[in-house]
């Protein structure tokens, strides 16, 4: 096996962490990118839920998630 990719690869982590920490240094930093959840389709409604819940819990008053849904 030759010595080459080895060289190769300790080069490209070095020059990575180089750059990271220039980066740091000047304080260039990306601002943090906005994260939007998204809805699956699948996903059921508040008022479906409510629905589902009254259809499901009757006859167990206080069982977990039915705790306030058989009135």
């Amino acid at each position: 096996m030759s010595i080459a990719p080895l060289r190769l690869c300790a080069l490209a982590v070095l020059t990575a962490f180089i750059a990271t920490a220039h980066a740091t240094e000047t304080g260039q930093r990306k601002p943090p990118a906005k994260v939007t959840f998204q809805k699956a389709p699948s996903e059921e409604s508040p008022a479906a839920r409510e629905k589902r819940l009254k259809r499901e819990c009757k006859g167990r008053p206080n069982a977990g998630m039915c705790l306030g849904y058989t009135r």
